[in-house]
């Protein structure tokens, strides 16, 4: 077995208890707590919640392979005003402005609140291969069929084989996933909802949260960790292997949503190769052998990206924030367009790329982190461990539609993220460590840009056109001047010379809040995410080399200012 779930005696629960994980986990032995075994039970509850809209238009293709009834349709759930996750309402046990005895009473208040609802327990499998499996359960009380089928089909809802797989799956020294949950909960503390985690303990309380992106990535949030303490790097970005004669070259790309990184992951480059595709959004990389395995077995994707008379939507299993038409034939079908709202989201099922695995047993050759950092060339090569591993932390990006801003917030604002991963629960120096362990053994590290470079639009086709040239082996990189550990390749229409004094103030403004972004980790939350010294000493190292008069004084000007990236 993979995760402790059954307790044989205390040893084995001292060893992951603590206050909130045996607060939220009694709740579930409540009597007014139904477990729902099936995901086909699940989906006729969903059909039945009130405000659900079955798209008579998209039958389930395959249901028998989804666990589905045979005469199953898509459903479509719509929210409120929020359609996206809401970052400002995180809290994290630990964080040392986190009070714990203040948010243990919370979590109390809002189960005792629920003793009058009926509550569903359903649990589902995070890790497709038997190396890497924990169990999960989620509890959430009625009228939120829609969230809960939907999470069971976003995860690997458990069935014969997966159960078989799971018992016999490499143990973990640690609880299964648990989450309370209760969409309806407000607090006059908590006008955007409270995502509370106890990460070393594998637990969290979902409230007032009505997005169903809130629990796949809450969920994933506790899964990553755990990836994290045991010997893998978490991953939020997209996986593929290209499968070239004579050899193979895997890739992974790393990127918040809207980067591009599920256009790459699941780009068919006009069917030059033949492609296998691991996740384009959640993946976990064995730091010893370099090997990957898939989180989860469907696709949670932008409805936006596809017209609503699109092949592919008839891999849709879930929709959640979108319109709905009917058309001459009396059926229902979705509005794709983002005309309801931004951020439209559906759930498509694991058929929908035929090219897909679980597992990638070839190691990963490339890493390319995705930027919107408009200084920054189509595609750059880093040479030195140190430096790719915290040009990953400062990794620079925009806002999307996925994410629920506080208020005064500006979307367009440059923003660092580091590794493109916003739900990391544990030190920031962990994930440092396993990626400059990746490239130390040998992966090659780049980042690329798929935003705007100096007004001009990096567009798709740039970006596809870099990648194939680096997986066929026949790109050109030469040396960046002056820098002795960055290379470039030089593509028509993107002239990044730093002779040119306009862009080269740019560039060292950007180049420079990443510095203060690594020196401000060593306060910031009392330091929990400090980077070694050798991280920031990389960045000076670049800096250093560009040594001019007028070089200089901007550095120091602008080392002694305000950063303007977050």
């Amino acid at each position: 077995m993979s995760t402790i779930n059954r307790f044989k005696g205390k040893e084995e629960f001292d060893a992951i208890k603590s206050q909130i994980r045996t607060t939220i986990q009694t709740a579930f032995y409540q009597n007014n707590v139904q477990s729902v075994k099936t995901v086909a039970q699940a989906y006729q509850l969903a059909k039945k919640s009130p405000g659900t809209i079955p798209l008579t238009g998209i039958p389930i293709y395959e249901p028998e392979k989804q666990g589905l009834p045979e005469d199953a349709h898509a459903l479509l759930f719509n929210d409120g005003n929020t359609f996206g996750r809401a970052a400002a309402a995180r809290r994290i046990s630990g964080d040392p402005e986190v009070d714990l005895k203040y948010y243990s009473a919370i979590i109390r208040d809002s189960i005792y609140d629920t003793r009058k609802k009926s509550m569903y327990h359903g649990e589902v499998v995070i890790g497709l291969h038997r190396n890497f499996m924990i169990k999960a359960h989620l509890l959430i009380p009625e009228d939120h069929e829609n969230i809960f089928y939907s999470w069971l089909l976003n995860f690997q809802y458990v069935n014969e084989v997966y159960s078989e797989m799971y018992k016999y799956s490499k143990k973990i020294p640690e609880g299964d996933i648990i989450i309370f949950c209760d969409p309806d909960w407000s607090h006059p503390d908590h006008p955007m909802g409270l995502t509370f985690f106890d990460p070393t303990h594998n637990c969290a309380a979902i409230l007032g949260m009505k997005y169903f992106g809130e629990y796949k990535k809450g969920t994933l949030t506790l899964a990553w960790g755990t990836a994290a303490r045991n010997g893998y790097a978490a991953c939020h970005g997209g996986l593929k292997c290209y499968n070239l004669p004579g050899k193979k070259h895997t890739i992974a790309v790393f990127g918040l949503s809207g980067s591009g990184k599920s256009t790459i992951t699941h780009a068919k480059h006009d069917n030059k190769y033949n492609v296998t595709v691991l996740h384009d959004d959640a993946f976990i990389i064995n730091i010893e052998d370099k090997t990957s395995i898939a989180l989860e077995p469907t696709y949670f994707d932008k409805t936006q990206d596809y017209p609503m008379n699109c092949e592919d939507n008839k891999y849709i299993l879930t929709m959640q924030n979108n319109g709905a038409i009917m058309y001459d034939d009396g059926k229902i079908y979705p509005v794709t367009e983002d005309l309801r709202n931004g951020n439209g989201r559906a759930i498509k099922s694991k058929l929908w790329a035929a090219d897909r695995v679980d597992r990638i047993d070839d190691p990963i050759n490339s890493i390319f982190w995705i930027m919107k950092d408009p200084t920054m060339p189509p595609v750059i090569k880093i040479k030195g461990a140190a430096l790719g591993s915290v040009m990953g932390a400062t990794l620079a990006t925009k806002r999307s539609s996925a994410e629920k801003l506080a208020e005064g917030i500006n979307p367009d604002q440059l923003v660092v993220e580091p590794y493109a991963n916003p739900f990391r629960t544990y030190p920031l120096s962990v994930d440092y460590k396993l990626f400059k362990n990746l490239f130390e053994a040998g992966v090659d590290c780049y980042i690329i840009n798929t935003g705007h470079f100096m007004g001009k639009k990096v567009e798709p086709s740039h970006t596809l056109q870099i990648i194939e040239s680096i997986v066929e082996d026949r790109a050109e990189f030469v040396k960046w001047e002056p820098f002795e550990e960055i290379e470039i390749m030089k593509i028509d229409g993107f002239d990044a010379d730093l002779e040119n004094a306009q862009y080269r103030r740019e560039f060292m403004i950007h180049f420079v809040q990443r510095i203060q972004y690594v020196e401000s980790r060593q306060t910031v939350k009392e330091g929990v995410d400090a980077l070694p010294a050798e991280a920031v000493k990389s960045l000076y190292a670049v800096m250093s080399e560009l040594h001019g008069d007028e070089d200089k004084k901007l550095q120091e000007t602008l080392l002694n200012g305000i950063s303007e990236i977050e």
